[in-house]
């Protein structure tokens, strides 16, 4: 497994708010982390990417411990993480945030090659490379926080809430995206409330409940299944 997340507990000081969660993620793969809110599933990320620490547990990328690695070592080993409500700087440019987003060696030797790559996902950005982040609309600044991910060269792409409050014709825009990533064989865990949307672009499946994992399997056994409507219908 390219990721590997074993038992892990979170706390926020004395209030715990995850408990043993376990998954995976293999190289190459797509996989949905789903929950209603307050489940947990930004807080698990957070961890991974060392936003958080870990209460217990174990996060293993290639078979390394990233536990007390700082935030800047996990991106180093090629984690890229796309937060949820975009987190762009709105005071810079387009060009510039993508810039930002090639900090370590290996991604700055690269910029403009993958600036290149950018572009051709995301042609509007290109029409626009010289424009502030805070002019463009939502949809446009889902595209540049996840161009600037793209940035780091990361082998694994971890995005949180990509179709929140995107038009429908954008969400077809941003799917198209990242089938072209899979097909170039990296590896994408989706953290989404969008059920259906999310578990239609992924192989795997783990869904949250109150913090703990209440379900996981293949998509298409997810996308029916009795629990799972429990958990986000009620009973």
């Amino acid at each position: 497994m390219l990721l590997d997340v074993k038992d892990l507990e979170v706390a926020y000081g004395d209030y715990q708010v995850v408990w043993g969660v376990s998954l995976s993620v293999a190289a190459g793969e797509s996989v949905a982390l789903l929950g209603p809110n307050g489940s947990g599933k930004s807080t698990v990320v957070n961890t991974i990417s060392g936003l958080l620490p870990a209460k217990a547990g174990d996060i293993l990328f290639e078979g390394i411990s990233l536990v007390g690695r700082p935030t800047h070592a996990r991106a180093s080993l090629g984690i890229a993480h796309v937060l949820e409500r975009r987190r762009v700087f709105p005071h810079l440019t387009i060009l510039q945030n993508l810039t930002l987003g090639a900090w370590h060696p290996a991604a700055k030797a690269a910029r403009s090659r993958s600036m290149d790559r950018v572009f051709s996902l995301f042609p509007r950005l290109s029409e626009r490379k010289g424009q502030l982040a805070r002019t463009l609309s939502g949809g446009e600044q889902q595209m540049l926080a996840l161009g600037r991910g793209l940035m780091a060269l990361p082998r694994l792409l971890m995005v949180d809430e990509p179709f929140l409050g995107l038009a429908p014709q954008v969400i077809e825009q941003m799917k198209a995206v990242f089938e072209t990533l899979k097909a170039e064989g990296m590896a994408i865990l989706f953290i989404e409330q969008n059920v259906r949307l999310a578990l239609s672009m992924v192989g795997r499946g783990y869904i949250l409940e109150s913090g703990r994992l209440a379900i996981d399997g293949p998509a298409a056994s997810l996308m029916n299944s009795p629990e799972v409507r429990r958990i986000f219908l009620g009973a």
